[in-house]
């Protein structure tokens, strides 16, 4: 009879190898170990509680969206260690879908202009640099002094910057600014920007490149209108991270209807902003609610070929661009949710994002849980769209626990 050689280096390459998945999969088993108890030490302020699960009518209920935690290829996620993977699957496919970024600005530049007193928040209107040399107006606040220390900032995006500052002056406005503060958007609860600051927080406001919702200025950029605004808050991202009075690992955004698309976009494609607000903006797909209207060419139906009329879809009026392909390929946004885990992420909802948004969220939901996180999605309801000072209150009472402290 022949014995079989034994190949001694054969041997160790399998023992090294062996002991290296075992020592990874230990390191995987503490660190999921570790988060779980983490979140079960800091569990969330009780008046936020009952905003981290659905009614018992949604609970566990996923509607007909395809799970994350499935390779496209139908694969289950395995595993936490698999996750990162999945995580790249989608981002590559909505990039690819929607158009590439250009190169993020490492240093973009921030130009102060005039200063004002806000009754303690300082007010700056500035330029700063959204694309590789383009320069845009802005509204840079800074905390009242009494706040010490590296603060918390939050990015707000809106139509125009002033709605979200509450401007008064002393510049003239001009344009989308002055029609917007001049019908009543001042007082209607929109001036994020500067409630936060008084409660602490840095803040910058941004508007639409061009000035213009329904015509953008893409500058050149060859992506679609809401990845673009994406890619300017990834950048505004970095001018914050570079101010001497931010915390860069504590920088979120925040905004309502239009910003609140934004934002949504802005936080699931940068993962280094680290918590979001997304106000009534509609955090899937609805082609029954004329607000949710990403076909629209100024979000996701941007088309070479063909402009639509606006309004919902219609055989008159079909999908372009690739709104048309993502959604006939089955594809929804709760997948960018997903990009979120295990950033926390509050939905304010309103008229377009219901208590029944929760079977999308739900998604969410269950990937934090499989990566070891908990209390990691929320949603607020209100009525009607416009945001109400208690809506206002339950996302900056958010902010403050996901961004603070605020000193």
């Amino acid at each position: 009879m022949t014995r079989r050689r034994r190949c001694p280096g054969r041997l160790n390459f399998m023992r090294r190898n062996l002991s290296s998945f075992l020592a990874q999969a230990l390191g995987l088993l503490m660190t999921v170990t570790a988060v779980s108890a983490a979140v079960r030490s800091t569990p969330v302020p009780d008046a936020l509680r009952p905003f981290f699960a659905p009614p018992a009518e949604f609970a566990g209920q996923f509607g007909k969206y395809a799970s994350p935690l499935k390779f496209y290829d139908g694969r289950p996620v395995s595993s936490p260690a698999e996750w990162p993977a999945r995580r790249a699957e989608i981002l590559k496919y909505w990039h690819q879908q929607l158009g590439p970024w250009p190169e993020l600005l490492a240093k973009p530049k921030l130009v102060l202009g005039e200063k004002q007193d806000r009754a303690g928040v300082t007010q700056y209107r500035v330029q700063v640099e959204i694309a590789p040399g383009v320069m845009q107006h802005a509204i840079l606040l800074l905390p009242p002094a009494t706040f010490t220390g590296k603060r918390p900032a939050v990015l707000v995006p809106f139509y125009v910057p002033e709605v979200s500052v509450a401007y008064a002056g002393p510049t003239p406005l001009e344009g989308t600014a002055k029609r917007m503060m001049e019908t009543g958007n001042r007082g209607a609860g929109r001036d994020f920007a500067l409630a936060l600051s008084r409660r602490g927080f840095v803040t910058l406001s941004i508007g639409t490149p061009g000035d213009d919702a329904r015509k953008p200025d893409l500058h050149g950029v060859k992506c679609q209108p809401l990845s673009f605004y994406a890619y300017i808050s990834a950048n505004l991202h970095t001018v914050l991270a570079q101010r001497p009075e931010v915390d860069a690992a504590r920088i979120g955004v925040m905004g309502h209807s239009y910003g609140g698309k934004w934002s949504m976009f802005a936080s699931c494609f940068y993962d280094k902003f680290a918590a979001a607000v997304w106000s009534d903006g509609g955090v899937v797909f609805d082609e029954a609610r004329g607000s949710v209207n990403y076909w629209e060419p100024w979000y996701l139906g941007l088309d070479a070929a063909i402009t639509r009329a606006p309004g919902l879809i219609s055989p008159k009026s079909p999908r372009t661009g690739p709104y048309k392909t993502i959604i006939e390929s089955g594809h929804d946004l709760h997948e960018l949710h997903a990009l979120m885990a295990p950033r926390p992420f509050l939905v304010s909802g309103g008229s377009e994002d219901f208590v029944a948004r929760w079977v999308p969220l739900n998604h969410a939901v269950a990937v934090n849980r499989f990566l070891g996180y908990e209390n990691r999605v929320a949603m607020t309801n209100r009525k009607d769209h416009s945001p109400t000072p208690e809506s206002n209150e339950q996302a900056y009472q958010f902010l403050e626990h996901f961004l603070g402290p605020v000193r």
